[in-house]
Parts: C-alpha cells; sequence; structure tokens
C-alpha cells in the first residue's frame, strides 16, 4: 500500500470538520443506527470483491464497492466464539476470558450494547453467537445453540427454545429484516447485530442450489494439505 501523505490527511481533517459545521443542531445530535453484519469462517476468496474464481458475490460487492474495501487488515483472535467476545467486549481474549470455543463467556464482561442500551438504543441479536450462554445487552435476541443446524434450525429466545423450518441463512435474514421493518421501536435508534452460520463447514447449502453447486468444481488451495 502507498503511504498517504500528510497534506492528504490533513485535507480530509479539514473537510470532515467542515461538512461537520453545515450540519443542523438536530443532525449533530441524532444518534447513528447501527447494522452489524457477520458471516462465519468467510475467507476473502470467497467474495468476489476480493477475488472472484470461486463465486459471485453481488450484495457484499455492493457493500464494498458503496463503503469500505479492506486490503490490509488484522483482527484480535480469529477464532470464532472468542472473536465475538473480542467485538462485544473490546477486550483481548486473555482478559475478557474468552480463550477458546468450549468455556463459557464469561458475564460479568461488560458488552458494548449494554453501554448502547443506556444511551436509549434498542438492541437485538440474530443468528450465531457460540457463547454457551446468553448475549447480554439485547432487548431480542434468536440465537443458534452451538454451532446451530444448516436445515430447520433450533433457535434460543428469552421465551425459551423454537424450531423455524427453512434453511438458516434465510431464516436468520427474515427474522432480521422482519425486526427491523416491523417490530423495533421506531421513536429510538437501535443496534442490529445479523450473524450468519454460513458458510461454517459442513458447508451445506440451500436445496434451491443444490444443483449449481453440488455439479461444481472449486480448485483446491496449494495449501491444503
Amino acid at each position: 500500500m502507498k503511504p498517504i501523505k500528510l497534506t492528504t490527511i490533513l485535507a480530509i481533517i479539514v473537510l470532515f470538520f467542515s461538512c461537520q459545521d453545515k450540519k443542523t443542531s438536530k443532525e449533530k445530535t441524532a444518534k447513528p443506527n447501527i447494522v452489524f453484519i457477520m458471516s462465519d469462517d468467510h475467507a476473502y476468496q470467497a467474495i468476489s470483491a476480493y477475488d472472484n474464481t470461486l463465486i459471485e458475490t453481488p450484495n457484499i460487492d455492493r457493500i464494498a464497492k458503496e463503503g469500505m474495501l479492506f486490503e490490509n487488515a488484522t483482527v484480535t483472535n480469529s477464532i470464532c466464539a472468542p472473536s465475538r467476545a473480542v467485538i462485544l467486549t473490546g477486550k483481548h481474549s486473555h482478559i475478557n476470558g474468552k480463550i477458546d470455543n468450549l468455556s463459557k463467556f464469561d458475564t460479568s464482561n461488560i458488552t458494548f450494547p449494554q453501554l448502547l442500551q443506556k444511551a436509549g438504543y434498542q438492541t437485538a441479536m440474530f443468528g450465531k453467537l457460540h457463547f454457551g450462554n446468553n448475549p447480554k445487552g439485547f432487548d431480542e435476541f434468536k440465537i443458534l445453540p452451538g454451532q446451530g443446524s444448516y436445515y430447520n434450525p433450533r433457535f434460543i429466545t428469552q421465551k425459551g427454545d423454537t424450531i423455524i423450518k427453512g434453511y438458516v441463512t434465510d431464516i436468520t435474514t427474515d427474522l432480521t429484516l422482519d425486526w427491523m421493518k416491523n417490530r423495533r421501536d421506531k421513536k429510538k435508534p437501535f443496534l442490529l447485530m445479523y450473524l450468519h452460520k454460513a458458510p461454517h463447514r459442513a458447508w451445506l447449502p440451500s436445496e434451491k442450489y443444490y444443483k449449481e453447486f453440488t455439479q461444481k468444481t472449486f480448485p483446491l488451495p496449494a495449501t491444503l494439505f
């Protein structure tokens, strides 16, 4: 990556503050809505914004085109559940205590959704958490137990477990859209965490894609074995 010139940085800062000054007082005090989207074990090679050899992902590509595409990034922990604990707490794994997928999340930790609740936000989580216990700081959640199932998955809710028939990616999306469009309090800012099980192994597609993907050959990485 080419280094960014200091003049460029200063120009961006000036532009940012000049734009801020033009905002009305109402816009300055408005709290932004937050939608956090996560897919599980999703390699960059399987996102066509980076590489379209394997598959086309037009909706993710649109987010990259209209927002930001990371070409040089790192993570504090790349393992499934510990990565979520880092995101929710803002702490490294050796501090928040969630160091692997087996141990339960230490609920004495404060999560950022709890802080947003105190700031007047409505919060919801749908999909995969893999904590071994329920999430903290959410007004509503429907989460998969453990890894969850691709077909007819069971969900854990505040009101007890429920089984929803269908394919887990479609179900998680429908739950998320229904809450955002129809059931949230429109007078409050919101945090919505939309967490997919896919494409975590065993890589089972929706039935409508059986024909396409069971007949497709994916090249093996040179370093696979």
